[in-house]
């Protein structure tokens, strides 16, 4: 049997060298070192063989089994060198042809609304003003009117840190008294600008509410600044961002730090104002909340509120965006889902 497998060895070696193609080499494999090939046969035949012959043909038929997977697997990747070099030969290549076009990457639909945002504000004679997301206490509710055990305080549901005194913030707001500040020369100078950020509440996440969100936080101050001055500039923001025909309502509301404070609506642009789910069959669907600033606000922020005045609005982009785009889930701006954010 000794000899039988060095005849065997040395024919598949043989014809191993002449295999070109896939196909040959898969028949070789399976004839001399598959499951059912020559060398296997030869190894379940060893019970024939006496005690003393085993353990010399086991040895050397372990030996040529490795020896043919060794040369097998040289083999195979001459073969693949071999097939892609006929492929290549057998097909002209055309260089002419245009390449494969990339992926082009998207803005986020937040982005895109905020972008927009920033555009129509810009458009009306407000700059944009970055404000920190991570804030005091006292800038994000004391200086707000929003006095320590305040009652308002728990409608916020704050990220609070091992220092009381620092917190995420949560909302847009807490930039406001900053800004007076730093951009109102002391409360000599008139200011109108839009605060875009990130805001973080400690809410359950549902598919109308975040633990994390944009929003836009806007401020006007000067003099002779009316509630007829905040109505009309966000009359013309609706126009602006949703069409030239949009209706727009007020409904009395409340913020700490404004007053009078109103919240509001535009008609429903997906029904017309006829009622539908999105709209909650009411016609209308709401995009802010506003109001007077507080005279309290006002002097925190460096202003004399017997000469000043201003109004502040605060929106939030992903629900204008769901608005616009027929949106049902928020959970999607944030679970970077492609298939979601492919679409815009």
């Amino acid at each position: 049997m000794l000899e039988k497998l060095e005849s065997v060895y040395q024919q598949a070696q043989a014809e191993l060298t002449e295999i070109r193609d896939s196909a040959a080499l898969a028949a070789w494999k399976s004839r001399y070192i598959g499951g059912k090939g020559a060398v296997s046969q030869l190894l379940r035949g060893i019970g024939g063989l006496t005690p003393e012959e085993r353990p010399v043909f086991g040895k050397r038929a372990n030996e040529v089994m490795a020896a043919l997977d060794e040369a097998y697997a040289a083999r195979e990747v001459l073969v693949q060198d071999i097939e892609m070099a006929a492929d290549l030969e057998g097909a002209a290549l055309d260089v002419t042809l245009p390449g494969r076009q990339p992926a082009m990457g998207r803005l986020h639909p937040s982005t895109q609304t905020l972008r927009r945002f920033s555009e129509i504000w810009a458009e009306m004679g407000f700059s944009v003003y970055r404000s920190r997301d991570v804030e005091t206490d006292e800038m994000n509710f004391t200086l707000l009117n929003f006095p320590p055990h305040h009652p308002a305080r728990d409608m916020q549901d704050t990220f609070y840190t091992t220092d009381p005194d620092v917190i995420l913030r949560t909302h847009t707001s807490a930039g406001q008294i900053r800004a007076m500040r730093e951009l109102g020369g002391g409360g000599t100078k008139p200011i109108r600008v839009v605060l875009p950020g990130m805001c973080y509440r400690f809410e359950q996440i549902t598919n109308r509410s975040e633990a994390q969100f944009y929003q836009v936080e806007g401020i006007a101050v000067g003099h002779n600044i009316t509630m007829s001055d905040l109505k009309g500039t966000v009359a013309e923001f609706a126009r602006k961002m949703y069409s030239p025909d949009a209706k727009v309502r007020y409904r009395a509301s409340y913020f700490p730090f404004t007053e009078p404070s109103m919240e509001i609506d535009i008609e429903c642009f997906l029904c017309g104002g006829e009622g539908c789910s999105v709209c909650k069959h009411t016609g209308w669907l709401e995009i802010a909340g506003s109001g007077m600033i507080h005279p309290v606000v006002l002097r925190n922020g460096g202003y004399d509120p017997a000469e000043w005045s201003g109004f502040a609005f605060g929106m939030g982009p992903e629900r204008i965006a769901m608005l616009k785009h027929g949106i049902t889930d928020i959970r999607n701006f944030w679970a970077n889902d492609s298939r979601f954010l492919e679409q815009f």
